[in-house]
């Protein structure tokens, strides 16, 4: 069995040094840019906003919260005592990203994995200026590279590198392995954002390739332990077929080429149904594992869409989901 641990060695992905440095220094650029007011401060109502952890059982004092009287302490000491908590300070994002090689494909903006490093950058960044810890594991056809969550900039932008860098894997993306290994591998309590196409993985239960087990399974074990987000990232190709011609597909995941005839209506539409559907079958599998999604496509803008989630999020929860 694979096990989730600390990795001092970096993916060097093909990339030259500078070429990767450069990258990643503009990635910084960008994203520092959209890191404004209105982003941070959805983030830290977000996930701050709720947060408490135990810090004593003391005695009653005239003016407490009655609702907070420890009754089992109470009942056995004969003398009213109360549970104090304090707003948890501190906090941990980690991220779980795909590198499968679907995620380097791009008709855009960007790849799905240039989008996927922006906005774990982005969520990096926001983290960092609330004083929050950042963990990171990427996972193609099984689980790779795992960093603790830590703090300071350079440990951020270490996570972009690794996200950039990383070698993408030859197979599908193993979504059960590499949840069911962080249950175990993330450390304490926190918020966890699962960013992948989720291609070449089974939509839900239901699929023929969830036989050997179902990612949702561990989903919702992770649910149980943290905030958890799934991100879903698409290229509006996988979504919709522009009117081209003759166009030759390959499935770089492993499967056969395909040709199609983008003329025709019933092509396009077809293939837009067959997303809308699979699409519909992840959100029923993010739903009954009782998680949060959003997604994100390599087309638009990254900051956009999280900052809908975070309102999305104050609106329903008023803050951190139970």
């Amino acid at each position: 069995m694979t096990k989730l641990k600390e990795s001092h060695e970096g993916a060097a992905g093909g990339l030259l040094v500078p070429e990767l440095m450069a990258r990643v220094k503009q990635i910084q650029l960008r994203t520092h840019k959209l890191v404004n007011t209105a982003l941070a401060g959805g983030y830290r109502s977000t996930f701050h906003g709720t947060g408490l952890e135990f810090q004593e059982v003391r005695h009653y004092q005239p003016g407490d919260d009655v609702r907070s009287i420890d009754w089992n302490v109470t009942a056995r000491t004969g003398v009213p005592h109360i549970k104090k908590y304090a707003e948890e300070r501190e906090l941990s994002v980690h991220l779980i990203v795909d590198i499968s090689r679907s995620m380097d494909f791009g008709s855009a903006r960007w790849t799905k994995r240039e989008a996927a490093a922006q906005f774990s950058a982005l969520l990096s960044f926001v983290a960092m200026r609330n004083q929050d810890r950042v963990g990171l594991t990427l996972f193609g056809d099984r689980p790779g590279l795992h960093l603790d969550a830590k703090k300071g900039n350079r440990h951020v932008l270490r996570v972009v590198r690794e996200v950039i860098a990383a070698r993408p894997t030859p197979g599908g993306s193993d979504l059960f392995s590499v949840l069911d290994e962080s249950l175990r591998g993330i450390k304490g309590r926190g918020m966890v954002f699962l960013l992948s196409d989720f291609l070449g993985a089974p939509a839900d239960e239901d699929d023929p390739g969830a036989r050997d087990g179902f990612w949702g399974e561990p989903l919702k074990g992770l649910a149980l332990r943290h905030d958890m987000i799934c991100v879903r990232v698409f290229d509006p190709l996988e979504e919709e077929l522009p009117r081209a011609g003759l166009v030759q597909f390959e499935d770089i995941e492993g499967g056969q080429p395909l040709e199609l005839d983008t003329r025709s209506a019933a092509v396009r539409a077809a293939w837009a149904r067959d997303a809308r559907e699979r699409n519909e079958r992840l959100r029923a599998t993010f739903f009954r594992s009782r998680v949060d999604s959003l997604e994100i496509s390599s087309a638009g803008n990254l900051a956009e869409p999280l900052e809908a989630f975070f309102r999305g999020r104050i609106r329903r929860h008023g803050g951190r989901s139970a």
